[in-house]
């Protein structure tokens, strides 16, 4: 297949896509500086009233007494786990085996903080009570990943959570919550934020994933912990002189969208049983517990990309823009359902459905 006709350019061309919040072009940062005062002032090195009134709504939001703004969620990530980790003087936290840290950032935590990962539980499934209960390391602190994206965004009952928190409080585990996708995940537990946070001991969340911000996260936990963090962040090079293109970003798309993650979660269960009803296609997990999950199909990337693209020219609906390989004969994408599913014309979308049954059948 030549570049010219690959499944991104195709994707690219066509007039309605199912995933996400739209294309992240400049006029996503336009849309926020928009209506806004141009003699707003900034802050400087992180400090001002503008981000503290930003630092101090999200912490509301998540029930801490404190919270950071970063301008990378693995940057908070790893300075939570080392805050943890210099408290207990251990340099051990445990983690799933898919975790972002483990397998997208390069060994960070180990070659910056010489801290060692244990990893709990198979990597096709979710941390359980038992993992953590019979974990023979000592570790500082805990991080469970909520939801779990590298397995399609699989969650363990709330129930779980309580029980491994309770545990954790026991035995001076500090918990902390990977909540890159914190927000996507209210829906289906039916709690709020600050419930889910009340869990743990810290709390990073994401504001480019399903809220579709430019980028940034929050760090949040006690005054003393997020004291701790400041430092860290300037060690890092976090403090960049002003941060205002991220946060006010953040603020903008927090409130237009925080009120659809119910409406995306709808739209995720939907758009799974139509790819359920497809042959030689499953999703993962079957019934979503967020906006978002994994579709595998019993073809190879190759015949895949073919298929999706031949899709996108023939009928103006993109499906997604790349596939992965899962195993010579298998692949897969991941589905991250956000404001453009709800535009996508309903009986256009079922013709595609039946579409992607028709070419995987005659493959």
């Amino acid at each position: 297949m030549s570049d010219k006709n690959s499944l991104l350019d195709a994707f690219k061309q066509t007039k309605y896509q199912v995933n996400g919040h739209g294309a992240r072009n400049v006029q996503v940062l336009k849309e926020v500086f928009n209506d806004l005062d141009g003699q707003l002032e900034s802050e400087m090195y992180g400090k001002g009233k503008i981000i503290e009134d930003f630092e101090e709504k999200m912490a509301a939001f998540l029930g801490k007494e404190s919270a950071v703004f970063f301008p990378s969620g693995t940057m908070a990530q790893q300075i939570a786990l080392r805050i943890w980790c210099d408290q207990k003087g251990i340099r051990k936290v445990a983690y799933h085996p898919l975790s972002h840290l483990e397998i997208h950032e390069e060994d960070g935590l180990k070659e910056l903080h010489q801290i060692e990962s244990i990893l709990l539980a198979d990597k096709n499934r979710v941390i359980e009570f038992e993992d953590v209960a019979g974990m023979e390391e000592e570790v500082a602190c805990l991080l469970l990943e909520l939801p779990q994206r590298e397995i399609g965004g699989q969650l363990p009952a709330y129930k779980t959570l309580e029980a491994i928190a309770a545990y954790c409080k026991e035995k001076g585990i500090k918990l902390h919550l990977d909540g890159a996708r914190l927000f996507e995940i209210l829906p289906f537990y039916e709690k709020s934020a600050a419930d889910i946070c009340s869990l743990f001991d810290s709390v990073y969340i994401s504001f480019y994933k399903g809220i579709g911000g430019i980028a940034g996260a929050i760090l949040a936990g006690d005054q003393a912990f997020t004291e701790k963090s400041k430092v860290w962040k300037r060690r890092h090079g976090g403090d960049l002189i002003s941060l205002y293109p991220y946060f006010l970003s953040a603020d903008y798309y927090f409130e237009k969208r925080i009120g659809k993650m119910k409406q995306y979660h709808e739209g995720a269960k939907e758009l799974a049983q139509f790819y359920n009803q497809c042959y030689a296609v499953s999703t993962k997990p079957q019934v979503p517990v967020s906006n978002m999950f994994h579709v595998h199909f019993d073809a190879p990337k190759v015949e895949m990309d073919l298929i999706l693209t031949e899709i996108c020219q023939e009928s103006g609906i993109g499906l997604s823009s790349n596939v992965r390989e899962a195993t010579n004969s298998t692949s897969y994408f991941e589905v991250s359902v956000g404001d453009l599913y709800a535009n996508l014309p309903h009986k256009q979308l079922i013709e595609v459905f039946k579409l992607l049954d028709e070419k995987i059948k005659k493959r």
